[in-house]
């Protein structure tokens, strides 16, 4: 059975009356998978060792008496008040050395054994109870790992494992000392056992050490997911494993978490109350169903798409009508395989009960339902022939959790952030109509004809050789402001200018620079001038061509952007953050030069993507605005679905087929 739409339902916050009710609407709905219990701990071991599968049991052969199969969360995002009363330590601490406490969920210590020890007692039951029901096809590992765990966990568990991570990467306390610089402030130690986790401090931190905190905080993580996987893969072999990620949130390395499961999975809110406008904006959800997409380098499940206004204690906008369609199908126009909406009905209880479904409070259809009846009825034949297929684009841009880590403990600039930044890049592609891939830096990049690494701060001799391969057999490679600062451990190079290597590759050197703190600055690009943020690199020439300058500071008629020749290659180095406008138009200029092919022309608003399988492309032409919009196509497509080719109603999403050029 293939499976292409579903509904994240809790039919334990439903008397069993209504259980029916809701799998005939389901059915109707088209429907083919849900998840559940992935937060119903309590009622499946109300004490310890007494294990109530029954009402799950019957949940399941229910909906698969209608054709409905089941994924299982495993509910350890939330361990019970019974849990917590009988071993309170398993609560994280924070950096001000405060417990948090039970009452909403994530209270737990990922590294606490204690804790361990609770969950290999309860997924082994719940593994060996569902290994063979025949409408169970797979398994959640946990819920958002990383979610609420921002600067969590910091208790003794954690800095007794968090000193062998350190003792296993380093080996020797006098290696650790130099690696991290400890001679600064009289940071030295005897020992590991002297290293604590990092609690707020008097002044400062250790930037190195805040560094492999971090990474040591991802590792425990996918350790957590690992080991609980293992206990799922030997009970259940026949199961697929997989979690929800949350797009580019940087608590885990989403490459290593994506690299224990069968696929990834996304959760994503376009219209949640924490948005800076009414909702995300089109290209950052692109970003982030390309960026899922690059984890595992496969099709994805949409595990939570959004159905219905959002919100805890406040609420996002409503959803227009049409608009909950349109992101549906942008998810798997970027490769989603499977779109499952949160939630089925909104829930009456808890802090959730304002975060919207499928179905209202009152459990009635209504709008929202026949929206997503529609969809699914209209899509699922085509998402039968696309399925497994993927997007290839000419370009992509390196992204890397190690960066963002390292921009987050110093960003030079208190309005630098790395994934903003990444996405000012992406979205003068989206806007051109150009996909994208999402690449970590040590992928081989020979199939791009573009390849832009921005911010990469942290620079190795071995991802300098790898860029500087890459150009010189004939690739095209964007370098940005504040590349080659840092070594792997956070030390500031001292051996050469800035951008170390890579300036024989560019054809510069940076010997300065300037933080443009509470201002801005201006570039002139042929005979415009433009606003610029953040930050100037003031660079020299070392054989590249400049082909923007600085029009102001004191460094102004300088270079601000430079090409330089390399090999069979091109090198640019873009040493600011371009605005909007400056962005677009070199960005325009750069993929004229290396030739990347867009898919059509349209306005703001109108977003087109493809999928390939080895003889056909898919094209989605998907309208996120409210307004009738036009557009036109550069290639052949036969229209499958849509009213009228070039034109679009509000929220229109059509889709196209084409032979793949050979």
């Amino acid at each position: 059975m293939k499976i292409h739409f579903g509904v994240d339902y809790y039919p334990e916050h439903w008397p069993k009356k209504r259980w029916e009710t809701d799998v005939q609407l389901m059915k109707e709905m088209g429907v083919q998978v849900v998840r559940m219990a992935e937060f119903s701990w309590f009622k499946m071991e109300p004490v310890q060792g007494e294990f109530h599968f029954e009402w799950l049991e019957e949940a399941i052969a229910l909906l698969d008496r209608y054709g409905i199969k089941t994924i299982l969360g495993t509910p350890t995002a939330a361990p019970p008040a019974w849990i917590i009363h009988k071993n309170p330590e398993i609560q994280p601490i924070d950096r001000e050395g405060r417990r948090r406490f039970f009452g909403g969920r994530h209270h737990d210590c990922q590294s606490n054994p204690i804790y361990r020890a609770h969950i290999k007692q309860f997924v082994t039951a719940f593994a060996k109870r569902f290994a063979d029901n025949p409408g169970v096809i797979g398994w959640q590992i946990d819920n958002e790992l990383g979610n609420s765990h921002g600067e969590l966990c910091m208790c003794a568990s954690c800095r007794q494992l968090y000193q062998k991570w350190l003792q296993r990467k380093y080996g020797t306390i006098e290696a650790l000392n130099q690696a991290w610089g400890t001679a600064f402030w009289s940071q030295g130690y005897n020992d590991f056992t002297q290293i604590g986790t990092p609690l707020i401090t008097a002044a400062g931190e250790n930037p190195s050490a805040m560094l492999d905190w971090k990474c040591y905080c991802s590792d425990l993580i996918v350790d957590f997911a690992d080991w609980q996987a293992e206990i799922i893969r030997e009970i259940c072999p026949n199961h697929f494993i997989t979690h929800n990620f949350m797009c580019f949130d940087n608590k885990v390395d989403y490459y290593d978490l994506a690299g224990l499961l069968d696929f990834v999975s996304n959760d994503i809110y376009p219209a949640g109350h924490w948005q800076k406008t009414p909702h995300q904006p089109e290209s950052e959800l692109a970003a982030c169903h390309d960026v899922i997409r690059g984890y595992k380098k496969k099709p994805f499940w949409m595990m939570e798409q959004q159905s219905g206004m959002a919100g805890w204690e406040i609420m996002g906008r409503a959803l227009e009508p049409g608009q909950m369609s349109a992101w549906a199908m942008q998810s798997v126009a970027h490769g989603a395989d499977v779109v499952v909406f949160f939630r089925w009905r909104t829930c009456a209880m808890g802090t959730e009960q304002f975060w919207h479904g499928i179905l209202g409070h009152s459990g009635k259809p209504g709008r929202i339902y026949n929206e997503a009846k529609k969809l699914i009825h209209t899509f699922t034949k085509y998402m039968e022939d696309f399925g497994g297929s993927m997007p290839s684009p000419q370009v992509a841009i390196v992204h890397s959790f190690r960066q963002n880590y390292a921009l987050d403990i110093q960003p030079n600039h208190p309005q630098l952030r790395y994934i903003e930044h990444l996405q000012k890049y992406y979205k003068a592609l989206y806007d051109k109509k150009i996909p994208v891939d999402f690449v970590q830096d040590m992928d081989d990049l020979s199939k791009y004809k573009l390849v832009i690494a921005p911010l990469q701060y942290l620079m190795t001799p071995e991802l300098e050789q790898h860029y500087i391969d890459y150009v010189a057999n004939g690739g095209h490679l964007i370098l940005t402001m504040r590349t080659g600062v840092k070594d792997a451990n956070n030390l500031c190079m001292t051996e050469i200018e800035l951008p170390g290597r890579l300036g024989e590759l560019c054809g510069i050197e940076v010997p300065e620079y300037d933080c443009l703190l509470e201002a801005t600055g201006g570039v002139l690009y042929g005979k415009k001038e433009y606003e610029i943020q953040k930050w100037c690199d003031i660079i020299e020439l070392k054989g590249a061509s400049q082909i923007a300058e600085y029009s102001t500071g004191f460094y102004k008629q300088t270079p601000a952007i430079t090409e330089n020749k390399y090999g069979s290659g091109i090198a640019w180095y873009i040493g600011t953050e371009p605005g909007e406008e400056l962005m677009e138009d070199i960005m325009t200029y750069i993929s004229e030069v290396c030739e990347i092919e867009t898919l059509g022309t349209a306005g703001n608003g109108v977003e087109m993507m493809t999928r390939e399988s080895e003889d056909k492309v898919w094209l989605f032409v998907i309208n996120h605005t409210n307004d009738e919009q036009v557009y036109h196509l550069h290639g052949r497509y036969t229209l499958l679905e849509g009213e009228r080719e070039e034109m679009l109603k509000p929220y229109e999403v059509q889709l196209f087929v084409g032979n793949k050029h050979k």
